[in-house]
C-alpha cells in the first residue's frame, strides 16, 4: 500500500476549518489503519508562519519543486479576491504536473482556475463565490449547489465543513469505504454526504446583483406552482430572451432553468419533512407536475428520495420529543 504525500497549499487569511478539517480526516485514516497511509505537510508560497483569519498563525514550508500524490488547494483572502500571483501560477503548475490527483477547498478553486487547471472541467466553490468564479473564469463550469466535485484527477469542494466530506471521498477513493466510514465515525460526522447534494443554504441566499434579474427571483419564488419557462422570466425582468439567460448565469452562476428546479426542490423539501401531504399533492403545489419528476429531482439535489428525507425527518422529531425533560411539551 502506497504511502500518499499529500500537501496543502494555504494562504495567510485562510479559514482554519478549510484545511484542518480535513487534515483531520487524513490523521484518522492513518491512526485507524495502524500505519501511515497519508504523510500530510502544510506549504504556502513564501513558507514559514502564516497567519489565519482568526489569528492562528500556522508554520508552512514554502512550495517548490517537490512531487505530491495530492496537492490541496485551501481557501483564503487572497484566491478569494483573485489575487494569484504568476510565480504561484507556476508552481501550482508544476505541482500538478507531478500529482497524481489536485484538489481545491473553497476560494481555492479560484486559484485551480487562475492556472486554467480547472478549464473545461465542472467544479464548485463556496455558494457565496459560485457567481464570481464563474465571471473570473468562464471556462470553468461551476456546478454552485454541489458538496464536493470530481472531473477526472480534479476534485473541488464548497467551503468550510464540506472539506472533510472531500477528504472522506478521497480516503474512499484510495482505500475503500469501510476505512472511510471508520473515519467518519471517530469524527463524529456524517458518513460522507453524497457530493450531489445541494448546499441548503444557497437557496435562502439566491439573487441577482441588479434589480432586474431580482425581479426574475421574486416572481419565480411567489410562482412556483405555475409553468416558469424562461420567456416568461425574461419577460419579468425586462429582457430578451438572450440577455436574461446571459445575465442570469453572471449574477447567480446558474442557469435559469437549474435555479428552478433549485427552488422548487427546497420548497418540496420544507413540505416534505413538515407537513403530512402526500408527495403528489406537494409535487403538484412547487410545480414539479408529478411525484415521480419531484423524486428524481430530490435525488440529484438533495442525494435523498422525498420518502427518506420523511422518514428521516419524523425520526428526529421522535427523538427530539423522547429527549425533551419531564413536563416540556413542543
Amino acid at each position: 500500500m502506497p504511502l500518499r504525500e499529500t500537501a496543502f497549499l494555504i494562504f495567510a487569511d485562510c479559514s482554519m476549518l478549510d484545511f484542518t478539517g480535513p487534515l483531520s480526516a487524513f490523521d484518522a485514516a492513518n491512526r485507524l489503519a495502524g500505519k501511515t497511509l497519508y504523510r500530510l505537510t502544510l506549504y504556502s508560497e513564501p513558507g514559514g508562519m502564516i497567519r489565519s483569519s482568526a489569528g492562528a498563525l500556522i508554520h508552512t514550508e514554502r512550495i517548490g519543486r517537490t512531487s505530491f500524490d495530492t496537492l490541496i488547494v485551501a481557501g483564503g483572502g487572497a484566491p478569494r479576491e483573485g489575487l494569484v500571483s504568476p510565480a504561484l501560477r507556476r508552481h501550482v503548475l508544476r505541482a500538478a504536473a507531478r500529482s497524481r490527483r489536485i484538489a481545491g477547498i473553497c476560494t481555492g478553486a479560484f486559484v485551480l482556475a487562475a492556472t486554467g487547471l480547472l478549464d473545461g472541467k465542472r467544479a464548485t466553490t463556496h455558494w457565496r463565490m459560485a457567481a464570481k468564479l464563474q465571471q473570473m473564469h468562464p471556462a470553468v463550469k461551476v456546478d454552485s449547489d454541489r458538496i464536493y466535485s470530481r472531473d477526472g484527477a480534479v476534485w473541488t469542494s464548497a467551503g468550510i465543513s464540506a472539506g472533510i466530506d472531500l477528504a472522506l471521498a478521497l480516503i474512499e477513493d484510495d482505500h475503500g469505504v469501510e476505512l472511510a466510514r471508520s473515519v467518519a465515525r471517530e469524527l463524529v460526522v456524517y458518513h460522507r454526504r453524497p457530493g450531489g447534494q445541494s448546499q441548503f443554504s444557497a437557496l435562502q441566499e439566491m439573487d441577482g446583483g441588479s434589480e432586474r434579474i431580482r425581479r426574475a427571483l421574486g416572481f419565480a419564488r411567489e410562482h412556483l406552482h405555475q409553468a416558469l419557462t424562461v420567456d416568461l422570466l425574461a419577460e419579468v425582468a425586462c429582457l430578451s430572451r438572450r440577455q436574461f439567460d446571459r445575465a442570469f448565469a453572471a449574477e447567480t452562476g446558474q442557469t435559469p432553468a437549474r435555479a428552478i428546479e433549485q427552488m422548487r426542490a427546497e420548497a418540496a423539501r420544507l413540505r416534505i419533512e413538515q407537513s403530512q401531504d402526500t408527495l403528489e399533492s406537494i409535487a403538484r403545489a412547487t410545480g414539479f407536475g408529478d411525484a415521480d419528476r419531484m423524486r428524481r429531482a430530490c435525488l440529484r439535489l438533495f442525494g435523498q428520495p422525498p420518502q427518506a428525507m420523511r422518514r428521516l425527518a419524523r425520526a428526529e422529531d421522535d427523538q427530539d420529543r423522547l429527549s425533551a425533560p419531564s413536563g416540556v411539551h413542543a
